[in-house]
């Protein structure tokens, strides 16, 4: 007998994100919480514990910073979840939102970074191409770039003397370079490492006059670090003994870096001085950082958690930092490794097994992005399939993050088709080694994972029982007419061209193309307002399902791409586990 409150009660704990705080007021701290039951912004006065909600909207509010001054709190405010809109801003601990910049238009968010004087550098996205605008305190906003190609504001100095922008002039958004300019628009240097080689800014050094930039860069085919002086015209790159992968950010003296280690699905920390070029591991348990920051005195605080453990925000000074009213999330199943051979290499992949007897009936639940990857993270969602009886099977496949940069642009060209080579290996292994029912499989996700899901029911018709597909791209050549602009030009970059440059990639690419094939009953779930994944081209698939009479559901909901209300998260998760008991003759 499934306990039906259990698995309600991990939505519903609260969740908070690692406080955030202003660096010149550390005292002064935001964060995101779904405390009310719908996720919002948050501000929290270290000195005086107070604790004050900043944000109050329908379908919740994703998108917020602290300026280094502590005295305002900018937050970006859409449409019900349609991600396009404009930065509003309110007082500290207040309780009225003005528009940031009165002389922006609605747009897509590209990037933001505040000054201490005031000065804010905000990145804007519309159908006319990316613009960077400097827009100074009490003065009109200036452009200071634009272009067609997707773009976006990576850092500000700390004495606002150089603006790094994130661009892909060279046409390639998923590999970008990057360029730092001067207030008046004078170019000072360019940081590119050629195709297939992206690099991005992660942040000037905290301390006034140092014009030293944190940069991403995958020189050795991985995520790597390394300091770029682009003034001075110097490179240090950090190499570092360490496998898997590697990201950063600095201590507040500029003197070291807070090394984030991510390797087979978990991740540690590190502190790297920069003088002596030594490392030293911070202590952290087994599992995932969610975000990780340094305090004015040196001490760490981190968000972590792990498949079975409900996430908890710590302090290396052995403190729990913040912990949300109520009562904490029920824990799950602790995740296996499995690694399974596949056409293109070895394919890492998380297990979580029910209680019962093999075989189970099992849920291959596909990730998104597809630059993304599953870890050994508490996931209510999957936890909620194990409390219904199912085992359920995470595949990092080709085009995931975490693997090095072969793998994750093994996709391009020949985009869906790979990912499910891997999906598949690793399904005939857990039917072959009797973890999975071949009778009771349901292929699921959301977003690009929702994608795959009705790809796979249309390419691998035989492999699957019942699919459940959440904000899915299933038209693909409709999908990029509707989309939002960015999205677009990473289309490009995946494809090689648009529809009409390279039509029969995105034509075999595209559910729609099989969906004669089906023979899995298929569940919809699909947002009205969604950027991402519009609603046309779900609507265009569907109509398709219904001509061909093939059985299928579909879960319409009034927000964008994915929800921030908690008992709508619910409602959708129960309609999802409740479907695929009923066509597996489980109910």
């Amino acid at each position: 007998m499934v306990d039906d409150e259990r698995w309600k009660a991990r939505f519903r704990a609260a969740r908070m994100s690692l406080p955030r705080w202003a660096r010149d007021a550390p005292n002064r701290s935001i964060y995101r919480s779904n405390v009310t039951g719908t996720w919002e912004i948050y501000t929290w006065d270290r000195e005086t514990g107070a604790q004050h909600q900043m944000t109050d909207r329908p379908n919740g509010t994703w998108m917020g910073t602290v300026d280094p001054s502590g005295e305002w709190v900018w937050w970006f405010a859409d449409t019900d979840g349609d991600e396009f809109g404009v930065w509003n801003r309110i007082p500290f601990g207040g309780t009225e939102s003005v528009p940031a910049v009165p002389g922006l238009e609605p747009s897509y968010p590209s990037g933001l970074s505040l000054g201490r004087s005031g000065l804010a550098v905000v990145g804007r996205t519309t159908e006319q191409g990316n613009t960077i605008h400097l827009c100074p305190p009490e003065a009109s906003p200036e452009v200071l770039y634009h272009h067609a190609e997707d773009a976006h504001v990576a850092a500000l100095s700390r004495d606002e003397t150089l603006v790094a922008i994130g661009h892909s002039e060279h046409g390639d958004s998923r590999h970008m370079a990057l360029r730092v300019l001067r207030p008046d628009g004078s170019t000072v240097a360019d940081l590119w490492d050629g195709p297939g080689k992206g690099v991005y800014g992660a942040g000037f050094a905290p301390v006034e006059g140092d014009s030293r930039l944190l940069v991403n860069h995958e020189r050795r085919g991985r995520d790597e670090m390394l300091i770029w002086d682009p003034v001075a015209g110097t490179e240090h790159e950090i190499v570092l003994d360490l496998p898997g992968e590697i990201g950063a950010g600095w201590y507040p003296d500029g003197t070291a870096l807070l090394i984030s280690h991510s390797h087979e699905a978990r991740d540690e920390l590190y502190r790297y001085d920069l003088a002596g070029d030594t490392l030293t591991r911070i202590d952290t348990p087994r599992g995932v950082i969610g975000g990780a920051d340094v305090r004015p005195d040196g001490t760490v605080e981190f968000s972590w958690s792990s498949a079975a453990e409900p996430p908890v925000i710590r302090s290396t000074s052995g403190a729990v930092v913040l912990t949300p009213p109520g009562p904490p999330a029920p824990p799950s199943v602790p995740v296996e490794d499995v690694w399974v051979d596949g056409p293109g290499g070895r394919i890492h992949a998380l297990v979580s097994r029910p209680d019962g007897d093999r075989p189970y009936p099992t849920v291959f639940d596909v990730h998104g992005g597809p630059t993304a990857q599953d870890d050994d993270s508490f996931v209510p969602t999957a936890a909620a399939w194990v409390d219904h009886g199912f085992a359920v099977v995470r595949v990092n496949y080709r085009g995931s993050t975490g693997y090095g940069s072969q793998w994750r642009d093994a996709i391009e060209r020949r985009v869906g088709t790979t990912e499910l080579e891997d999906v598949k290996a690793v399904r005939d292994w857990a039917v072959e080694s009797g973890l999975a029912d071949p009778a009771r499989l349901v292929l699921t996700g959301g977003s690009w994972g929702g994608f795959l899901t009705l790809l796979g029911i249309g390419t691998q018709p035989d492999d699957w029982s019942v699919a459940v597909a959440a904000v899915p791209v299933a038209d693909y050549v409709a999908a990029y007419e509707d989309e939002m602009e960015g999205l677009q030009a990473f289309d490009r970059s995946l494809f090689g061209g648009s529809p009409d440059e390279v039509p029969d990639r995105y034509r075999e690419s595209s559910p729609i193309t099989y969906v004669s094939r089906v023979k899995a009953p298929v569940l919809i779930l699909a947002g009205e307002n969604d950027p991402r994944c519009p609603i046309r081209q779900i609507d265009n698939y569907l109509g398709r399902l219904a001509e061909l009479g093939l059985p299928h559901e579909v879960y319409r909901y009034d927000a964008g791409h994915g929800s921030l209300v908690v008992e709508e998260r619910i409602t959708q998760m129960a309609a999802e586990i409740g479907f695929a008991r009923k066509h597996l003759g489980m109910s």
